[in-house]
């Protein structure tokens, strides 16, 4: 959808797709083109994809490292499906993305890079630019190389560094084109970079500028006028870094220190990194010799009144499992992150999956059962991770959030909300007693939670450890009926959760013929193909699940009302297998996996086939 002015097309949104050589700056590339959007008012969604070695063999398929964008003047939740522009690297950049590309697009090639040698790393047959396979694309051959080279002659770099800035050349032609502003990238530029490098990345970035002005293979460009928002401060934010915005936050809301302790892990690690630059807020990290101590020393600082949490992914969360299980025996308040990943083993650690919610929600031994929520989008782990916060201090339990790498490296605009306005988090500790009075560390409040009991404090010295406690007193007990009441009342703390949740909301009608549900990162493709369909006048509805244990308590009446039942999700069916165990229905399943997110097209196609079968 566009309409021309004198110089330039308004163009209401864009998809956007670089791709290069996991050593070509892709990755930046992409970023600073999404912070540049933000600053100008659009709304953005990205999508990093890349290798998960560090250096991937140059120049083939399996090196090629991806970032898509969509950027436009409406709200969207997706990085889009197909795409408008691809910006090709390199042969094998162009081979490996071809396929996402709209009939009709543009490509952006680096035509330096299709030589001989190029193509044979490739393993490209014949040119693509010379056999006519391009035909039905606007093909722009732009000699990025040899121009970022002569461009960066005058700033005294070598030659080497000299072709490293050629990211920033592809960067210029696509500001020139959709009408970014330079500002925040020379920013960028000047304070990341030495004087020297600096020189030669700027002088490539306006050199790719002038190319876009004076090609004749892009006559016009495009404007994309900023996006309706909320009025409000906004920054662009990750996955990870809102998660790590949230545990301050929740920390500061619940009056604790935050201590985060972490082994490195593809694809959390960057929660680490953030928090730990965080000090000043008051949050303290550890990274830990392996995932075991990270989360035992997690363990310790909830013991000592601090808010304990841990993050990994699927593999450390596995070696995480008996000290998630000793945090259920000790009924302490602890934040588990899990950022899945394909799987199983190592898998694909940079590709996204939801293979990891029965492991969240049954992956320990004995009966373990803790709360676990799952995070929307970039923008919604802040708010899942202080909601699951709340529920660790409440019921004294651990919690598990569930991201994904999808949702943790993908970027969109956060809405800063007010601090003063987020409901704070009431903790309690119980006060010193007398020599005279009996302290029992496993009494039970209306929620069945036991008191938060500070290590120091006078009279109220009591036992902890894995083994089972006697109830009340915490004292080890081997008695069997002591163990079963023990068992029973740790899982129906854990069902208090359901009294805490706010109530579930139906996207459109509340009863029908086909209800899609949803978890974690598979939101945004499944809210804008329903709300399509429902533009298109059928009558289907979403039910997004931020609570995936225990479930809400209204959500089996919701199920019932609807005729059809479909859960989209990134497994072959965890969800599906959890909502027909607990409700006796007939769940139908929409499935991927092949470490990409959903498409909008693939809940479009879901639809449209039960929508004529109904007919």
């Amino acid at each position: 959808m566009s309409t021309q002015t004198a110089d330039t097309t308004n163009a209401e949104s864009v998809v956007i797709r670089f791709a290069g050589d996991s050593g070509d700056g892709i990755q930046l590339l992409g970023a600073q083109t999404a912070m540049s959007s933000a600053l100008m008012g659009n709304d953005i969604a990205t999508f990093p994809d890349y290798p998960a070695e560090i250096r991937a063999p140059k120049g083939t398929n399996a090196g090629v490292s991806g970032f898509q964008i969509q950027i436009a003047s409406k709200e969207v939740s997706t990085p889009g499906d197909k795409i408008d522009i691809l910006v090709a690297l390199n042969p094998a950049a162009l081979d490996a993305n071809l396929r996402h590309l709209k009939p009709g697009g543009t490509i952006i090639i680096d035509v330096d890079a299709f030589d001989n040698r190029g193509l044979r790393t490739a393993k490209l047959d014949q040119n693509p630019l010379t056999d006519g396979s391009l035909a039905q694309f606007n093909l722009v051959e732009a000699p990025v190389t040899s121009q970022t080279r002569l461009a960066a002659k005058e700033a005294g770099v070598s030659h080497k560094v000299a072709t490293r800035s050629r990211n920033f050349f592809a960067m210029g032609i696509l500001f020139w084109l959709y009408s970014r502003s330079l500002e925040p990238a020379l920013d960028y530029i000047s304070g990341k970079f030495s004087e020297e490098v600096a020189a030669a990345n700027e002088a490539a970035l306006r050199s790719g500028w002038n190319f876009g002005e004076t090609t004749e293979a892009l006559a016009r460009s495009f404007h994309i006028p900023p996006s309706k928002t909320q009025p409000g401060i906004y920054r662009n934010v990750t996955g990870n870094e809102a998660l790590a915005y949230g545990l301050v936050t929740a920390a500061h809301l619940s009056g604790r220190e935050l201590f985060y302790g972490a082994y490195p892990i593809t694809p959390a690690s960057d929660i680490l990194h953030k928090v730990s630059r965080l000090f000043d807020c008051g949050a303290r990290t550890f990274q830990a010799e392996d995932e075991i101590a990270a989360i035992c020393a997690a363990i310790g600082a909830s013991f000592g009144g601090a808010m304990g949490a841990t993050g990994s992914s699927g593999p450390g969360i596995a070696l995480k499992t008996e000290a998630i299980g000793y945090a259920v025996m000790l009924e302490l308040p602890l934040l588990i992150v899990n950022v899945q990943r394909g799987g199983p083993s190592t898998g694909l650690p940079t590709k996204v999956e939801q293979t990891d919610l029965f492991q969240a929600v049954m992956g320990r031994n004995g009966e373990a059962p803790l709360p676990v929520l799952a995070a929307s989008g970039p923008a919604d782990c802040f708010e899942t991770v202080i909601e699951a916060w709340r529920l660790a201090c409440k019921l004294m339990t651990p919690v598990m959030v569930l991201s994904d790498a999808y949702t943790a490296n993908g970027a969109e605009p956060w809405h800063i909300p007010d601090i003063s306005s987020i409901e704070a988090i009431d903790v309690e500790h119980p006060t010193a007693i007398s020599e005279d009075e009996t302290f029992l560390p496993y009494s039970r409040d209306e929620l069945l939670a036991r008191p938060w009991a500070l290590p120091g404090t006078q009279g109220l010295t009591h036992r902890i450890g894995g083994i089972e406690k006697e109830d009340g007193t915490g004292n080890i007990s081997y008695d069997p009926l002591n163990h079963e009441k023990m068992v029973h009342l740790r899982a129906h703390k854990v069902e208090q959760a359901q009294k805490l949740y706010p109530v579930s909301s139906v996207f459109g009608q509340d009863s029908g013929n086909l209800l899609i549900v949803s978890w974690g990162g598979t939101f945004g493709p499944c809210r804008e193909a329903v709300t399509q369909a429902q533009t298109d006048g059928l009558a289907v509805s979403h039910l997004h699940l931020r609570h995936l244990y225990p479930l809400p308590s209204d959500v089996g009446d919701i199920l019932k009302r609807f005729k059809t039942v479909v859960a989209a999700e990134l497994n072959k069916g965890q969800l599906r297998q959890l909502l027909r165990a607990e409700y006796l229905l007939d769940i139908k399943g929409l499935n991927k996996i092949r470490g990409e997110p959903f498409l909008i097209s693939d809940i479009q196609t879901c639809i449209d086939s039960l929508v004529k079968q109904e007919r």
